[in-house]
């Protein structure tokens, strides 16, 4: 399917998959879209891509900056054909009260932030008949000790989509992207030391660049809107877990 001018939403686009994303994307012909907290990291990035991205400032866990940045792509892009819900926190270690708090945080930004994008953009995507890909993880799949609570959000942002994909077809596409390692700035923000090690080893020795799956996700809209890849689950080779 043709690309030109079509308009992607990223969330999270200030590092990682979605920076990388949004820099695929442009190349394929797309405009861009980039949501995130640091508006002078999205600017920047944006100001590198040129005149197909714009910079938004916008905190998923916050819906009144989730609108403004809605009202702001329809205005200056004219709706959104994509929405990439990248944003997250991956935020490991054993499960118990003293970290009740990151539990909350995993909560509200992975699987509420994710609801809450998706909520707001849905009657521009459903305008478009556009595709919407929300960003989950292996985590969503399998859940090793340390993970309870990041698996939670991601077994749910699972279920989520899949009912989203019953209740919107054929209009929308939904499509759910589970990456294994991949090296990002998430494990930088693990507080238990003993996570944030071998979370960061993991980074180090096996996880895959963030361009990997922005070229994933790349070719899954690419497809003809007569099929859709669902769920698409990709690993690095000798990723075990």
């Amino acid at each position: 399917m043709t690309n030109t001018n079509r308009v992607a939403v990223i969330t999270g686009a200030s590092s990682g998959i979605g920076e990388a994303l949004a820099r695929e994307l442009v190349a394929e012909g797309y405009r861009v879209a980039l949501l995130a907290r640091r508006l002078e990291r999205i600017t920047a990035v944006a100001d590198e891509l040129g005149n197909p991205a714009l910079a938004i400032q916008a905190d998923v866990t916050d819906r009144a900056s989730v609108v403004a940045a809605a009202a702001r792509v329809q205005h200056e892009l004219g709706g959104a054909d994509v929405v990439v819900n990248n944003a997250g926190v991956m935020l490991t270690a054993p499960f118990g009260s003293e970290k009740r708090s990151e539990h909350r945080q995993m909560v509200e930004t992975n699987l509420l932030g994710t609801m809450t994008v998706t909520e707001v953009f849905l009657d521009q995507l459903r305008a478009k008949k556009g595709d919407l890909v929300n960003i989950s993880s292996v985590a969503g799949r399998v859940a090793p000790a340390g993970f309870a609570a990041y698996s939670a959000t991601k077994w749910g942002m699972n279920g989520w989509s899949e009912a989203l994909r019953v209740e919107l077809q054929p209009d929308i596409r939904v499509m759910v992207i589970e990456p294994g390692a991949v090296a990002t700035e998430l494990s930088d923000h693990i507080t238990h030391d003993e996570s944030k090690k071998a979370a960061q080893d993991y980074r180090d020795n096996v996880a895959m660049p963030a361009r990997d799956i922005a070229e994933v996700i790349a070719f899954a809209l690419s497809r003809p809107k007569r099929i859709t890849l669902n769920e698409i689950l990709v690993r690095p080779t000798v990723q075990a877990m």
